[in-house]
């Protein structure tokens, strides 16, 4: 089904949201249980010694509920401290929880799990230890995705780049706001490395038309495209779980995505269109057919 335009007075953005905030809109209401909340003072011990403030919960909330009355975690990264970087404690909840989910499968309690992405990748202060953290997420949702889907959730407005865009890109599903971006290096990065010739980082028509939302939804990188509305996402992260596991994960299919690849020729300069032609993706149907709402 196509998602109707809000009104002002309907619109409940879920964009605005901090991260605690959206946790508790996906969960059921009153299911809502933190692990290692700000009160237990887990704060990275790696910032202070750079002169860094740290943050009780490290940027990390893990909410443990129910969905639709079905047991659920829901890990939420929050953009504003850090940008979204994840450190050793950060990574290690998500990691954590994860893997605690999996376990509660294998012990016939069905936890599914929902990622709220809104990050810049490894944090750069504590680098490897940082980079370890992701590995082990990765780690965890493959292992997770055997038992139940993982449902990646990327709204704005830092997006999701590095190591967590490899994170998004195993998740069962993803969902994506016109506000969302997508990719392996931030634009900053490519601009600093390529030049601003190659990618200017200030235009952010440019950049949403390669890496935002709508771009990935029809190159078939997200399956579902809704508007920034907190019934709408919720509703959409409830039609993804009803779905069940996909019968091949997206990340099963590198063969096809290497070959629509290697059909592109480098020397011919990319535009929007180009790419959706390189991936040569049909799958609105198969998004409507599950019943999630897009624009």
């Amino acid at each position: 089904m196509n998602a109707s335009p809000l009104s002002l007075t309907q619109h409940n953005s879920f964009v605005e949201l901090d991260a605690r905030a959206r946790v508790r809109a996906l969960l059921d209401a009153g299911t809502f249980r933190e692990l290692i909340d700000p009160f237990e003072r887990m704060t990275s011990p790696w910032l202070a010694r750079q002169g860094v403030v740290t943050q009780s919960d490290d940027g990390v909330v893990v909410g443990k509920g129910q969905i639709e009355g079905q047991p659920a975690v829901v890990l939420a990264i929050e953009g504003a401290f850090q940008g979204g970087s994840l450190g050793e404690v950060g990574g290690a909840k998500i990691a954590g929880a994860l893997e605690l989910a999996a376990n509660d499968n294998r012990n016939g309690v069905p936890t599914r799990a929902v990622i709220l992405f809104e990050t810049g990748g490894v944090r750069l202060q504590e680098a490897n230890l940082g980079l370890a953290a992701i590995a082990e997420i990765h780690s965890a949702i493959v292992d997770l995705r055997q038992y139940q889907p993982v449902i990646g959730v990327i709204a704005g407005s830092v997006g999701c780049f590095g190591g967590m865009s490899i994170a998004a890109g195993l998740c069962s599903y993803l969902v994506a706001t016109r506000e969302a971006r997508l990719g392996l290096n931030g634009p900053q990065v490519i601009e600093q490395e390529a030049g601003i010739a190659e990618y200017d980082s200030r235009d952010r028509p440019f950049i949403w038309s390669f890496t935002g939302g709508e771009q990935r939804f029809h190159t078939g990188l997200v399956d579902a495209y809704v508007q920034d509305d907190t019934a709408d996402i919720r509703s959409t992260v409830v039609g993804l779980l009803a779905r069940g596991r996909p019968q091949v994960e997206r990340s099963d299919q590198y063969a096809h995505y290497l070959e629509r690849l290697s059909s592109y020729d480098a020397r011919v300069q990319a535009t929007p269109g180009i790419v959706r032609q390189v991936y040569n993706v049909n799958h609105v149907d198969d998004v409507n057919s599950a019943g999630v709402g897009h624009e």
